[in-house]
């Protein structure tokens, strides 16, 4: 094996290591037994438990917040991608002034921090009258997922080749048919990215989930683990937090590993994506419906 194979195998241990010690730290916390010897330092427990978990799991307020998380995550995907699709057509395809200017702006708002923002978006809600309910915290996770998700779609869009379009414009298709019968089909790796990312983003939210809701009810799965409360004021139950975050890491691990193959299309389709030949343009045919 030549130096630089081993280069490369160790670089690529030296990523791996990085970036799942902290998934493994939390199962090795999780494991412990509260108290002093959370402290101590052990890449495995002496003696490790499985009692964290089951107080999670037993937490009557777990399944109501794993479902509250799950159906505002989807939400704010489905809308995110509806409104992206639309948007990143018309800038990805149509000429108008001001367009760069608009593009740019968009992803500028993007650049924002959340605490930036925090009084004016609490006082929209408010104004809305949708504090403490669903639409406010779908509609401020939208505003914070949404410009990376055009961003993505419109560079996407923009690549596709303009003879695809062309091609169903002579069969008869207006915009509608071509958006969401020639081109969607091909968007799907970088819709499915886009996605996935909104969703991870919605899903670990915490910021907006603590000041726009108040009421059990709507609480979602990171603001459920910022209250857990240790035996005393001065003790924090890291070991029962660990364990509730390894529980609900899981469900984004399988997300992501299902998907992984369309993920990395997504983020590379930009500059992988080909013309396609002349014969192909040929044996291209619109659907019956169109």
């Amino acid at each position: 094996m030549s130096w630089k194979k081993i280069s490369l195998v160790f670089l690529l241990l030296i990523i791996l290591v990085y970036t799942c010690f902290p998934f493994y730290w939390a199962i090795v916390s999780a494991l412990k037994k509260a108290g002093t010897g959370t402290f101590i330092v052990e890449y495995w427990p002496s003696e490790p438990v499985l009692k964290n978990f089951i107080y999670v799991l037993n937490r009557p307020a777990f399944g109501s917040t794993f479902f509250n998380s799950f159906l505002v995550s989807t939400l704010t995907v489905l809308f995110c991608l509806l409104i992206a699709l639309t948007a990143s057509y018309a800038l990805g395809r149509i000429q108008f002034k001001g367009r760069t200017v608009l593009l740019l702006g968009i992803l500028g708002t993007s650049m924002f921090p959340q605490v930036a923002i925090l009084s004016g978006m609490f006082e929209l809600v408010r104004s809305l009258g949708v504090y403490n309910t669903y639409q406010g915290l779908i509609m401020s996770y939208v505003v914070f997922s949404l410009p990376f998700t055009v961003w993505i779609l419109t560079a996407f869009i923009r690549d596709l080749p303009i003879e695809i379009e062309e091609a169903a414009m002579v069969d008869g298709a207006n915009s509608y048919v071509i958006l969401f019968k020639v081109f969607l089909p091909l968007m799907w790796p970088a819709m499915v990215t886009t996605g996935i990312l909104a969703f991870i983003g919605a899903w670990n939210e915490f910021l907006f989930a603590l000041t726009l809701t108040i009421s059990p009810e709507v609480t979602t799965l990171p603001v459920f683990m910022a209250s857990f409360r240790g035996e005393s004021e001065f003790e924090i139950p890291w070991p029962n937090i660990m364990a509730a975050s390894v529980l609900v890491t899981i469900p984004v691990l399988i997300v992501v590993l299902i998907f992984q193959n369309r993920i990395v299309k997504g983020l590379t389709a930009c500059l992988l994506y080909t013309s396609p030949s002349p014969r192909d343009l040929s044996t291209y045919r619109m659907p019956a419906s169109a």
